[in-house]
């Protein structure tokens, strides 16, 4: 009965072919519980009925991802998709197989799919069996959401194969599902939700499963992570449909970039017959092997790109001016507008980059405009009708001061800077916002620590910088208002769980300017300990990829700057620890031996393998060639197996690698 019961239900939600009525659905639904309350004994974790409501949580508990989740690049026109294939044939072409690709000797294919505007869920299977459903989180560290994943049903419980799988998809809400939640929220005096995702993303993350039952999510499953991996992701996405998941029809191999900008301009066009949301496409090298040579750069895969949708735009008036004061001091000009709804949302404030863009645009205070906002982008004012003024316009003009701590303006390094700056290090605004970005979820990842609560910190003394929050005790904060003993406990608590932190996550906060998120990871990666990336001379730094004179300069300016210095002793004395990306050798066991990873291990992590290896002094390679020592098969291996077969490259299983390791 399980078994005839999950037939239909895949058939119904998975290829919406329904086999039978509701009503004769429900009656077996029925007559399986009534078999299972009468014997308990039968009763499996996989059996339908385990897919209503469980007992609500308290709260969610965090999960590292077996395998990093990555973000795509995004691209807006045709030019930016071709300058990102140049990029794949040139990276391509320095391993060797670039020319014989752009000549066409060797094709190069591409997988386009529909990029649903859902909620990122990783999903881990052992034996055929859903274990675990994750959100994607920071890409290392996600929330477990399993109980409330376990109510949609085109999820299934249990695999048509008896497999070890991680695969990753989109968790969405249906256009007709929204409207229909959203009457309900509007006759209960509730804010609705801006579009399905937002309402996807705060579904899935409810406490109580009892409310994700009555908002039928569902989903889409594109990616296999870990497990066998097929040598293309056209025969990906077949593995998947085969494994029982539900797997979006509307895809297409191209070969040419002219091919993806007719399937581009079809998805456009067609996007409103959808009942889901789509914002483009996602463009992936379709070829295994390429995609291994490729690899990531320190947040995105180099195979892969969103083709985005053109940018929403609508008009509005630009009531008041006003200037913002980021973490590096600059000054943004930021315009206040009537409320105007842009890509499912209602904005209010859109960016005019700096002083010299407000010039060019010839933007007035009281001016109707133009604005546009692409995807997950801040809305920024692109025109203004000039041909709608009324003569009651106001110019705006730069500031002579800061407009926070009322200090001196100018432009930093030999004045070729567009963006003017505060130049006072002291400025209010400057900490405040430095103090943010180092709690924000891409720096230190401090829980319950928004930019009220640092605000509330500077302004009653206890901290001077984002060093003093790790002094902090409950008895500084109880006498503050926001904070009872127990909110108190869970920001200490929130703090020293954050105290052991990444090189690129600690280089991330320090709010270097020029310095982001990718760029962090990349000299984390080079320099591995803090110590050599402070000391590297601005020559060493401009060798690595995606430093430029620009950013060395910046990153010298910082760790020459005696303050600085002594603010990062008082982070280390306080308690923060910085995780060494290099491994110290412990032998030279393993010098001049090069291995490849592939499959599931049983007895520890791909990343535990790798770091045994680099311990024995060995170097760990994404892709096989004739250079390499072995390659290390775990169950489920693919492609990397087949090649080092073809190439005659040795291969160990697990416990010979194990014997290896002695």
């Amino acid at each position: 009965m399980r078994a005839q019961i999950d037939d239909l239900r895949y058939r119904y939600h998975v290829l919406n072919d329904p086999e039978v009525t509701d009503t004769m659905y429900d009656g077996l639904m029925n007559e399986l519980r009534r078999i299972e309350e009468k014997h308990p004994e039968l009763v499996t974790s996989d059996s339908p009925t385990r897919r209503v409501a469980g007992i609500p949580l308290d709260k969610f508990t965090k999960v590292r991802h077996q395998v990093t989740q990555w973000s795509f690049d995004d691209a807006f026109n045709k030019e930016e998709m071709e300058d990102w294939q140049d990029k794949v044939l040139n990276f391509l072409e320095k391993e060797g197989i670039g020319s014989d690709v752009r000549s066409g000797r060797v094709p190069l294919e591409y997988m386009c799919e529909l990029k649903i505007d859902g909620l990122h869920t990783v999903f881990t299977y052992e034996n055929g069996s859903l274990k675990l459903a994750a959100t994607r989180g920071d890409g290392v560290v996600g929330e477990d959401v399993t109980n409330n994943v376990r109510t949609i049903h085109s999820v299934p419980f249990q695999l048509r194969q008896p497999v070890n799988v991680i695969v990753e998809g989109e968790i969405w809400m249906g256009s007709a599902t929204l409207k229909e939640i959203n009457i309900e929220r509007a006759k209960r005096s509730e804010i609705p939700f801006a579009n399905p995702r937002n309402a996807a993303a705060g579904t899935i993350r409810q406490l109580d499963p009892g409310v994700v039952v009555k908002r039928k999510l569902d989903t889409f499953i594109y990616d296999i992570s870990a497990g066998e991996i097929p040598v293309t992701q056209e025969k990906e996405l077949q593995r998947l449909e085969d494994l029982g998941f539900k797997v979006n029809k509307f895809r297409r191999v191209c070969k040419s970039l002219d091919e993806i900008e007719k399937f581009w301009k079809e998805c456009y066009e067609q996007r409103s017959n959808f009942d889901y949301w789509i914002d483009g496409i996602v463009v992936k090298v379709n070829q295994r092997k390429y995609q291994e040579v490729l690899g990531y750069t320190g947040k995105s895969p180099r195979w892969a790109i969103a083709y985005k949708f053109p940018a929403e735009q609508a008009t509005t008036c630009i009531k008041e001016v006003y200037v913002q004061v980021g973490r590096t001091g600059a000054l943004t000009p930021v315009a206040l507008m009537n409320p105007v709804k842009l890509a499912g949302t209602t904005v209010t404030h859109a960016t005019l980059h700096n002083f010299d863009e407000i010039s060019r645009l010839g933007v007035k205070v009281g001016d109707m405009v133009v604005v546009e906002k692409a995807g997950d982008i801040i809305p920024k004012v692109i025109r203004v009708l000039e041909k709608m003024r009324t003569g009651k316009e106001k110019g705006i003009l730069p500031p002579k001061k800061c407009p926070i701590c009322g200090g001196a303006v100018g432009k930093r390094g030999n004045g070729d800077e567009v963006a003017l700056y505060c130049l006072n290090k002291n400025c209010f605004a400057q900490q405040l916002e430095h103090i943010v970005h180092f709690v924000s979820r891409r720096a230190f990842d401090i829980d319950h620590c928004g930019e009220k609560i640092v605000e509330q910190l500077l302004n009653e003394g206890l901290i001077k910088d984002a060093a003093d929050l790790f002094i902090l005790t409950v008895g500084d904060l109880e006498p503050l208002d926001r904070f009872a003993e127990k909110s108190a406990q869970n920001l200490i608590s929130a703090i020293a769980d954050s105290k052991k932190v990444t090189l690129a996550r600690f280089i991330n906060a320090l709010g270097i300017r020029n310095v982001g998120e990718e760029t962090a990871e990349d000299l984390a990666n080079h320099f591995g300990i803090l110590e050599e990336f402070m000391e590297a001379p601005a020559e060493e730094l401009q060798k690595i990829n995606g430093v430029g004179d620009k950013v060395a300069i910046s990153i010298r300016e910082y760790f020459d700057d005696k303050n600085n210095q002594k603010y990062i002793e008082k982070l280390l004395s306080n308690g923060v620890t910085i995780e060494a990306y290099k491994l110290k050798v412990k032998s030279s066991k393993l010098n001049g031996q090069t291995f490849v990873l592939t499959g599931v291990l049983s007895s520890m992590s791909r990343n535990e393998a790798k770091d045994k290896i680099k311990i024995l002094g060995g170097d760990v390679s994404e892709s096989v060639s004739r250079k390499t020592t072995a390659v290390i098969a775990g169950e489920n291996s693919g492609s990397k197996f087949d090649k080092a077969q073809k190439l005659g490259v040795k291969i160990l299983d697990e416990k010979e690698f194990i014997k290896l390791l002695e």
